[in-house]
């Protein structure tokens, strides 16, 4: 709860994915409007924070694909009384998970040499492009998760029927499950 306004802290994330499940999150359309008179938007992609503040509820979009998504979602979890993974990246990996079928080598290869024109030839973890970790992981195999909503992206109805749950102190029904 922020202690000015007694709203409970909202914050969404995106780690490895392309963004679905936040253009699922902005399809809640003039459902908005209402979530933004129950809660503080704490954090978003759309912040440019430079650390994680403390958030009641925080949704979860994309796999733990690079050493900077592993930092963060451990800060996050450490920060966050509910975790949610949103959608089937941050649930299964889904996508973004097919890089490991290939070693490492080979598809920092064809990204930073055979294909790239701006980049060429710069590896991975030299400060330009995070460290790419051995395996794409699902949130759940690197942090505790509370809940998962899948969907590729998950419905925005889907999504306003979990925040709203939450908010009212319920457990999140329909689509959502709880994790474990």
């Amino acid at each position: 709860m922020d202690r000015l306004t007694h709203k409970p802290r909202l914050a969404t994330v995106w780690l490895g994915g392309c963004s679905g499940c936040h253009m699922s999150f902005l399809d809640l359309d003039e459902r908005l409007i209402d979530l933004a008179g129950r809660v503080e938007l704490c954090a978003s992609p759309f912040t440019d924070l430079k650390d994680f503040p403390e958030a009641d509820i925080t949704l979860v979009e994309g796999a733990v694909a690079n050493q900077d998504h592993l930092e963060s979602i451990h800060r996050i979890r450490a920060r966050s009384k509910v975790l949610v993974s949103l959608g089937d990246c941050a649930v299964t990996g889904n996508v973004t998970a097919l890089r490991n079928m290939f070693r490492l080598e080979d598809v920092l290869n064809r990204a930073y040499q055979e294909t790239a024109t701006i980049m060429r030839g710069i590896p991975s973890g030299n400060g330009v492009v995070p460290k790419l970790l051995p395996r794409v992981r699902p949130v759940h195999e690197t942090v505790k998760v509370d809940y998962y909503l899948t969907g590729c992206p998950p419905s925005a109805e889907a999504i306003h029927a979990c925040l709203v749950d939450l908010l009212e102190g319920r457990e999140p029904s329909g689509e959502v499950q709880r994790f474990g």
